[in-house]
């Protein structure tokens, strides 16, 4: 077998790709509930009316958004339905929030972006299955999203490309954006259940959403040198270039200094199973820390 051959995520995880910095880029997510099918690029191609379509998409690009296609897990019989829900999350650091609403229309949804909706009190797992998008993440996914759903069944949700296909399978746990990679669907019901106590199970953790790559990479870091697991630990303080591409990443609760590095190691294989090879990937490597 070749360098470039196989599927993305069995040569990631050959290689050893250090997972942390990679979490999708977003402070704020959009979900829409629409039972398939879901195109290559789901939104686009999901039949939704156009002008929504631009509407919803202008509002993650002013906002450092993100929009997902959603379904639950194994149910088509929901297409039949008349009304289907959205939910809008903030997840950047102390705005931590879920509102949700219904939808019959386009025109309806359209508002999603701006209307007041209902609190929605309870966490949100989402896993991408979008197998239109990339293998990996159909075939590793859907048995993740299934064992997911049989414990967690009202937060459960199937979902389309998150980012990152060669972690696959990919969860997000919201509000907080916290994202993983690689999770077995045997320990998928544990890394759950402690977000919901507002801890984290650290060991498929690839960040947190809200946070800049290099600062997700920090707190990888950080949380393996101190320890902290609740959710709200290691707030961030500053991030600061110290020189070339050196970095300095502050936190704090409990206070931490991590020295981090950006380079590109030397990849040569495809990081999607629909890309074409590169010759690279972005790393963070870690200098020092203090405490």
């Amino acid at each position: 077998m070749t360098a470039t051959a196989g599927r993305c995520a069995d040569l990631a995880e050959a290689a050893g790709d250090p997972g942390e910095g990679t979490a999708p880029p977003a402070g704020h997510w959009l979900l829409i509930e629409h039972p398939g099918p879901w195109g290559r690029l789901a939104l686009k191609e999901s039949g939704i009316d156009p002008a929504a379509v631009a509407s919803l998409s202008s509002w993650a690009r002013r906002v450092n958004g993100r929009i997902a296609l959603i379904r639950r897990v194994a149910r088509r019989t929901e297409a039949r339905e008349r009304r289907h829900r959205w939910f809008r999350i903030d997840a950047r650091p102390g705005h931590e929030e879920i509102r949700a609403g219904e939808f019959t229309d386009a025109a309806e949804l359209a508002l999603a972006t701006s209307a007041r909706g209902r609190g929605w009190p309870d966490p949100l797992a989402l896993v991408c299955v979008h197998g239109r998008h990339d293998t990996c993440c159909a075939v590793r996914g859907r048995p993740l999203a299934a064992a997911v759903a049989a414990d967690f069944p009202d937060a459960a949700w199937e979902c389309s490309h998150l980012g990152g296909c060669r972690f696959a399978p990919s969860m997000v746990l919201l509000p907080h954006g916290f994202t993983f990679g690689g999770l077995r669907p045997g320990d998928a019901g544990g890394v759950v259940r402690e977000y919901q106590r507002g801890t984290l199970d650290t060991k498929y953790l690839r960040g947190r959403s809200s946070f800049e790559p290099l600062v997700q990479a920090a707190h990888h870091h950080a949380r393996a040198a101190t320890g902290a697991t609740g959710i709200d630990d290691l707030r961030l303080i500053e991030y600061v270039r110290d020189s070339g591409s050196d970095w300095r990443v502050e936190f704090a609760g409990p206070g931490c200094t991590v020295y981090l590095r950006e380079r590109h190691m030397p990849a040569n294989r495809r990081l999607t199973c629909a890309s074409e090879p590169v010759s690279g990937i972005r790393v963070f490597e870690l200098l020092g820390l203090r405490y």
